[in-house]
């Protein structure tokens, strides 16, 4: 059975913009309070979606989230119409209204973690979605993520939807930024990536900075997609996370039979490689970068292992990474030996995607990765897939309905909140996805 992979990227909502509400994402926390344009976010992702479009990736699209989240700061204790609600939650703590008016749904590769079809043991599709409980304003997300996934991936003898682990605590997980799928004529590996143990396995803990996965999430994950043998758990290096790598795709980064990453993405990656080695064969390959080479703060600043890692039409690879990397000169060096010395990496490109490296999201966080068959690609009905005709309405959608300035006080007019709500309930309908958001089904 012959997979395509689909990357699924996440549109930038109309209320985009910089909150700092993540300790540990050094971009999040430095760009805090920075004035935002969510239409030319939003442009900005599609412009990606068409320029990988063009390469022969194939592509697909999730919408924005409800934000701001009127349902939960309902939850939390306010009450009125939803003017009322965020207006008596701005008067009484402004953070309670940056947590429900987060951009952080855009960033698509924590939205679930996905094992394929032809992994499985039972040869479904698998999809679980995160719980993200170790952050407020991301723990939000989840409920309208299952309803989306689901929404998507409705065929049930073809897929399986999981809802998020119970959490916190225990079960904190992250989704597909603490994941990564490679393969081989040998072997399959599906590398689960865990920072702290609620068991207390792992003595040694990030000094700065909270991990954010555990051990418990990545295995119950791991038995919910029914990966079996093809799991392997292995834990992030503390000073990686201190370093401000909050997730292993800031460090690392891995497509089919290639894994780049830096000496601090993990505990012992030298024995890691050999594991690696030993399940997948001789056509492994594998480009440590150590710290003499590549700095970790440079790696954090310019996400060079935030790149995405994709496969063409002729079967060579891309590796496709953010401006920020071209410009600083030990992460283009370490691009440039990635493609001298990996020979399945024919072709390096860039990407301008600013507005969302400022909350610290390179262009492999605005995707998450669904491999499908062709019968499982015609078993979504859904107007997700992402060709010229659906770029151009989204385009025209965006240059509609968003505006190209956004401040957390511009939520006191109701006349906006209206707007927002106009906007994702004919983004829904333009998607066919049906009443997904809250707001639809009260």
């Amino acid at each position: 059975m012959t997979l395509t992979e689909y990357n699924f990227d996440g549109l930038a909502g109309p209320t985009h913009g910089y909150s700092g509400l993540s300790p540990g994402n050094l971009a999040s926390e430095r760009h805090a309070g920075a004035s935002a344009n969510p239409r030319a976010a939003a442009l900005q992702g599609l412009g990606k979606m068409r320029f990988l479009t063009e390469l022969g990736v194939h592509q697909a699209v999730l919408p924005p989230q409800p934000r701001p989240d009127v349902a939960s700061l309902r939850r939390w204790g306010f009450s009125g119409s939803d003017a009322e609600v965020v207006a008596r939650a701005l008067a009484c703590d402004e953070t309670l209204v940056r947590w429900a008016s987060s951009a952080s749904a855009m960033w698509t590769a924590n939205a679930a973690t996905v094992a394929p079809s032809t992994d499985t043991s039972d040869g479904r599709l698998h999809l679980t979605v995160a719980n993200l409980s170790s952050m407020v304003h991301r723990s939000l997300e989840a409920a309208t993520t299952y309803r989306v996934l689901g929404r998507i991936f409705a065929d049930e003898e073809r897929f399986a939807v999981h809802e998020p682990l119970p959490g916190p605590g225990a079960f904190s997980d992250e989704g597909a930024a603490n994941h990564c799928r490679l393969a081989s004529d040998a072997g399959r590996v599906h590398l689960f990536a865990w920072g702290r143990s609620a068991s207390g396995a792992a003595r040694t803990a990030p000094r700065r900075y909270p991990a954010r996965q555990t051990r418990e999430a990545s295995e119950a994950v791991a038995r919910l997609n029914q990966v079996g043998d093809a799991a392997l758990s292995w834990r992030q290096a503390p000073d990686g996370i201190d370093a401000g790598a909050f997730h292993t795709d800031v460090l690392a980064l891995g497509n089919e039979n290639v894994l780049l990453l830096h000496e601090l993405a993990f505990v012992d990656a030298e024995r890691l490689l050999g594991e690696l080695g030993s399940r997948l064969g001789a056509n492994f390959r594998a480009c440590l970068a150590r710290s003499d080479e590549l700095p970790v703060a440079d790696a954090v600043a310019s996400y060079p292992f935030n790149s995405q890692l994709v496969t063409l039409p002729d079967r060579t690879m891309a590796l496709v990474a953010p401006e920020e990397a071209r410009q600083n000169p030990a992460a283009l060096r370490y691009l440039e030996r990635v493609q001298a010395q990996v020979p399945e990496v024919g072709r390096l490109c860039f990407v301008d995607v600013n507005a969302s490296m400022k909350n610290g999201g390179g262009p492999a966080c605005l995707r998450l990765r669904v491999p499908l068959c062709e019968d499982e690609r015609n078993a979504v009905t859904a107007r997700v897939f992402a060709g010229e005709a659906l770029l151009s309405d989204l385009e025209a959608w965006v240059k509609r309905r968003y505006r190209d300035r956004f401040t957390l006080h511009d939520l006191a007019d109701p006349e906006f909140l209206r707007e927002l709500e106009t906007a994702l309930d004919e983004l829904s309908t333009l998607l066919g996805l049906g009443s997904v958001y809250e707001f639809q089904r009260a």
